[in-house]
């Protein structure tokens, strides 16, 4: 039997560090809904997230404008709610559940930026790891 390989088309394994931020980040969550919990506004989450990220000398930029393009018309710009270490974009969500339109949102986030790694983080599930999606571009 074969031995299964990663090479398929489109699949290019993220570097190191990549990965590394994308377990700080997830690192972070972790902590911040073990002590908040859900019920809580999306802004408090990111907030709160953003606080732990400094607390762990973590670079991040939060609310970060980007412009979108449209065959080289700009139509405007879109805010993003946490990029982690110019490596992983967070969208933070406080939501019943995750829907498809918001996995298509930061998959669009990810192809306007050329970033390759983003979690959306829905901090109202009573398990975090039920609310988390990683997208890899």
């Amino acid at each position: 039997m074969p031995k299964k390989s990663w090479s398929r088309k489109g699949f290019e394994p993220l570097p190191e560090p990549i990965e590394r931020v994308g377990k700080q980040v997830l690192d972070a969550a972790f902590r911040v809904h073990r002590e908040l919990g859900p019920g809580f506004l999306e802004k408090f989450y990111e907030e709160a997230l953003c606080i732990e990220l400094a607390a762990q000398g973590i670079p991040f930029v939060r609310q970060k404008s980007i412009e979108v393009y449209y065959r080289e018309h700009l139509l405007g710009r879109q805010r993003l709610d946490i990029i982690v270490d110019e490596k992983v974009i967070v969208e933070v969500k406080a939501v019943e559940k995750l829907l498809p339109v918001h996995e298509a949102q930061l998959t669009a986030y990810l192809q306007a930026t050329g970033i390759r790694l983003g979690f959306l983080i829905n901090f109202q599930a009573h398990l975090l790891k039920h609310g988390l999606r990683r997208i890899v571009r």
